[in-house]
């Protein structure tokens, strides 16, 4: 699964001063339900639930929240940049300051789980990575996220 068959580039935002992760999910929600119509409410609630369970920072200055939610068709995602790391609950401790979050349906399994590892798998490098904090356009990042792993863009 490519990441450009979850995100679109209306998804993606660069966010100053954020210093919660209620603040961080009430962006992720705002910036899902512009994208792509997901009701607000329900994402900032599926995403705490979600959140709960165990911290999804995964380390690097990484998270990964996802969430099912009732009424969507298809896993969609959100990227957001912070321009500081913020506290996050990371399995290494460390501030998060990339965000790709997942919005997936309630009866997505296995879409759910390609969705999961496709971005996991993206933002393990760190060439990536750091291209992606070097950047503060949104045409950038999105190519960036995007690009094929043989592909000279971005």
């Amino acid at each position: 699964m490519e990441l450009a068959d979850l995100l679109t580039p209306e998804a993606i935002r660069v966010c100053n001063s954020v210093k919660s992760k209620k603040r961080l999910f009430q962006d992720l929600a705002e910036t899902a339900a512009a994208a792509y119509q997901i009701d607000e409410l329900l994402a900032i609630d599926a995403l705490q639930e979600r959140e709960s369970l165990g911290p999804t920072g995964v380390g690097h200055g990484v998270a990964l929240p996802h969430a099912r939610i009732d009424g969507i068709h298809s896993v969609r995602g959100v990227f957001i940049r912070l321009d500081r790391p913020m506290d996050y609950g990371s399995v290494d401790r460390a501030p998060v300051d990339l965000i790709f979050a997942l919005f997936a349906p309630v009866d997505a399994g296995v879409e759910h789980l390609k969705a999961l590892a496709s971005v996991s798998r993206t933002l393990r490098d760190s060439a990536i990575c750091a291209k992606l904090r070097a950047n503060e356009d949104t045409d950038k990042l999105y190519a960036i996220l995007c690009e094929r792993p043989n592909s000279k863009a971005a």
